[in-house]
């Protein structure tokens, strides 16, 4: 099962918000990416980046394209609402949660957007989907950008996460890789870093992995990364 963090909106309207960098894909490219990823996580600060009505419209499309996601859906209910997949009798839950700003993208009771993490929110969930699956994984959106290690809030939530019952615990946003680390046997990859990712000239920046995770009813029996470069047009070579 390959897993995605989708860092954009892929609609064709909208108005671009008032920050620095707005990310919007034409829909074209929803034949291509499923093609390559089996399920996307849109808990990032760069899905709502224009507006409701696009992330809405970009819900409608990954449901006609029969691409699933998880971290975001059309309210509160449904962007924390674990996707579950089902491979070979395993059924593997998949949260996802945003804790980079604006926070205005978070999903309300009566209207679309991510999953915002907060604490408690996030252990309750996990907890419920412990309960419909063999295994729970957390994607986090969180950190520092640029730094190589991660912070005493991402360590501390990761803990909180597993405790809570998650088997594994699998980060983005600093745009660059960080450290790892087991807790109770279990594995943190703080950040993958980026994939397929332009703009970018420090080799830092155009260095990412890919995470291997071999899993079963007891939890994730072993797992290792894969660095990947990126080229000048943010394409990923082995």
């Amino acid at each position: 099962m390959r897993v995605a963090n989708l860092e954009c909106v892929v609609a064709s309207g909208g108005h671009a918000a008032d920050k620095p960098w707005t990310f919007r894909a034409s829909p074209r490219v929803l034949p291509l990416l499923k093609k390559h990823v089996d399920v996307v996580s849109l808990a990032n600060n760069h899905s709502g980046d224009f507006g409701r009505a696009a992330f809405a419209e970009m819900l409608s499309r990954l449901d006609s394209a029969g691409l699933p996601y998880f971290g975001g859906g059309r309210d509160l209910r449904e962007a924390h609402r674990p996707r579950i997949i089902e491979r070979k009798g395993l059924r593997i839950a998949l949260l996802g949660y945003d804790e980079f700003f604006p926070r205005a993208f978070e999903a309300g009771d009566a209207y679309p957007g991510v999953a915002w993490s907060e604490d408690a929110q996030v252990a309750y969930d996990i907890r419920q989907a412990r309960q419909q699956a063999d295994v729970v994984i957390p994607f986090m959106h969180w950190g520092q950008e640029h730094e190589p290690r991660a912070n005493d809030r991402q360590r501390q939530l990761a803990r909180l996460m597993i405790d809570a019952g998650a088997d594994a615990v699998v980060g983005t946003h600093p745009h660059v890789v960080q450290d790892t680390e087991l807790y109770r046997g279990k594995p943190i990859v703080y950040s993958l870093g980026n994939f397929v990712f332009d703009g970018f000239t420090d080799p830092a920046n155009n260095t990412g992995w890919v995470l291997w995770l071999d899993v079963s009813k007891h939890g994730v029996q072993a797992w290792r990364v894969e660095p990947v470069h990126m080229d000048r047009r943010g394409s990923p070579h082995p």
